[in-house]
């Protein structure tokens, strides 16, 4: 089931104490801090005249060249290419003849980190299932349309959540047998409170 939130209202705070949209500046973490720092942030998609909001509960980092699970093990392509741009944009490819995977490009400029967005929980009465990266991109209606946007826009964006407290924990990342020694690199994040988190607890 998936349906779709009223219009979003202004929220009844104080301007000082709104979320506020994250900034380039955010993004230039690399992308193990970036990961982490992701979880509890409300990501934000505006289209077709809906607001669509969830609560980032579970993220994956992805660290350059280096790293054999990332795209950019494979060099620089025309796929790839967001990857080595500057941090704060989306990357988003196809996979498996059937999802679009959203991820953010982090840190400096030509180094290829990316946190791949696995999990959120639906704001403001929307009714979906977010818990897998597939199944959000698709509910969020993120496509290969999106690969390139600027996440500081008006469009895709990221919002803080100050008060926000999650129950940090941290696993491998999901389905990277083949990625050698990095298969067992920590850099999974997700909040352990979270019901909507797609993968066990541990692995």
């Amino acid at each position: 089931m998936n349906s779709l939130p009223p219009r979003a209202r202004p929220a009844n705070l104080p301007v000082r104490m709104r979320p506020r949209k994250l900034t380039m500046r955010f993004y230039r973490q690399s992308g193990t801090d970036l990961a982490r720092s992701l979880i509890g942030k409300v990501l934000v998609h505006r289209v077709d005249g809906v607001e669509l909001r969830g609560r980032i509960v579970e993220t994956e980092a992805y660290l350059g060249p280096e790293d054999l699970a990332s795209h950019s093990s494979r060099g620089r392509t025309k796929r790839t290419e967001v990857m080595f741009g500057p941090a704060g944009h989306a990357y988003v490819y196809f996979i498996y003849g059937m999802y679009e995977m959203f991820n953010i490009v982090a840190g400096r400029t030509g180094q290829a980190h990316a946190v791949l967005i696995r999990a959120a929980e639906p704001l403001d009465g929307w009714t979906a299932d977010l818990s897998g990266p597939g199944k959000l991109a698709r509910a969020f209606r993120i496509t290969r349309a999106d690969n390139g946007i600027d996440l500081t826009g008006d469009k895709l964006f990221l919002l803080g959540a100050p008060n926000d407290r999650p129950e940090l924990a941290v696993t491998k990342r999901v389905g990277v047998e083949y990625a050698r020694h990095w298969k067992d690199a920590p850099l999974r994040f997700f909040d352990a409170r979270s019901p909507a988190v797609s993968k066990p607890r541990s692995l």
